[in-house]
């Protein structure tokens, strides 16, 4: 795993590799602390410099026998080998951490393959890196992060854009990566610059200064916003987990006793494949993670008001209750 030096570089303006390889240009991109060179094109991504990557993207055949049925998705996981495929847009292989080969559906651009790419594939890759991978928004309110955890609809992209209007940073929206080889100290390491938001939700906050990217998909709701500014770009210590529920008042409750382990593994990303995807020693390491997560930080439960032109009263909640424990240490 790179050093906490790493997340201090500087951004280089170019991301291309002169020579393209195989008809696909090679490009150099940055997230979660690694080097990513892909011969898929992430725009969503922090461009960085040509390197010896940490995780190499490739376009190719992958022979999956299972891709072939009529199923809207198929998977297999191995202790080294994971193979995902969705018949409307193509299959991936992660092969030993350190390599995702991509072999688009019929007509697939790369826009598309980003999805499934930057979410599930690069969540499981991240995990089987060592990491705690979570299915969740994390801020940074100056020099401590805080993380949204909840059931889809919840409104944790939501909330997580209500906090960067009120002047916080987006450290990683939808796939969370925690970094735990200092068990005193997790670590969320930065994603990359972009929120997506229904249009109701982009309506009520109107983050400024970002790119609203084009539908790729009419089956995909949530609009891709990139952020121009309101980004950290440097690893920070969690401070607070929530899950979030819609109520009638904002308001905070911290989980009592043993509550807060099973909530953490419930929105860690690799159980929502089930426990296919837990093959080898992940099951331990998993528990063991989050019981380290839950013993460090525990849970608290955020109640967010209904309505999104009440949004910024769970803003409030939140700001005062790191307050609080700023205040404690």
């Amino acid at each position: 795993m790179n050093s906490p030096a790493a997340y201090l570089a500087a951004r280089p303006r170019s991301a291309i590799e002169a020579a393209p390889r195989n008809g696909r240009a090679r490009r150099f991109y940055k997230a979660y602390g690694l080097t990513i060179g892909s011969e898929v094109a992430l725009p969503e991504l922090e461009p960085t410099a040509p390197a010896t990557p940490d995780i190499e993207i490739a376009v190719g055949p992958i022979d999956f026998p299972e891709a072939a049925l009529a199923n809207a998705a198929a998977f297999r996981f191995e202790p080294t080998r994971k193979y995902l495929s969705w018949q409307a847009v193509g299959t991936f292989l992660i092969s030993d951490a350190s390599r995702i080969d991509v072999d688009p559906a019929p007509g697939v651009d790369d826009p598309l393959l980003a999805f499934p790419l930057l979410g599930p594939v690069l969540a499981l890759t991240l995990h089987q890196r060592g990491l705690l991978v979570l299915h969740a928004s994390a801020i940074a309110v100056g020099g401590q992060s805080v993380i949204f955890m909840g059931d889809k609809g919840a409104g944790k992209s939501t909330t997580a854009g209500a906090m960067i209007r009120a002047g916080h940073l987006l450290l990683t929206d939808d796939v969370v990566a925690l970094d735990l080889s200092d068990p005193s100290r997790p670590m969320i390491l930065p994603g990359f610059p972009q929120l997506k938001l229904a249009a109701n939700a982009a309506n009520a906050i109107r983050i400024g200064r970002a790119e609203v990217r084009p539908q790729v998909h009419p089956q995909i709701e949530k609009a891709q916003h990139r952020l121009r500014d309101g980004f950290s770009g440097v690893a920070v210590p969690a401070a607070r987990i929530y899950v979030l529920e819609r109520d009638g008042q904002a308001a905070i409750t911290p989980l009592k006793g043993t509550a807060a382990l099973p909530a953490i593994i419930k929105f860690s990303y690799v159980t929502r494949f089930g426990r296919q995807a837990l093959v080898g020693d992940f099951a331990s390491t998993l528990l063991e993670q989050s019981a380290q997560l839950a013993g460090r930080i525990g849970v608290s439960r955020l109640e967010v008001p209904a309505g999104l032109e009440r949004i910024d009263e769970a803003v409030a909640v939140i700001e005062r209750d790191l307050a609080v424990g700023a205040r404690a240490k």
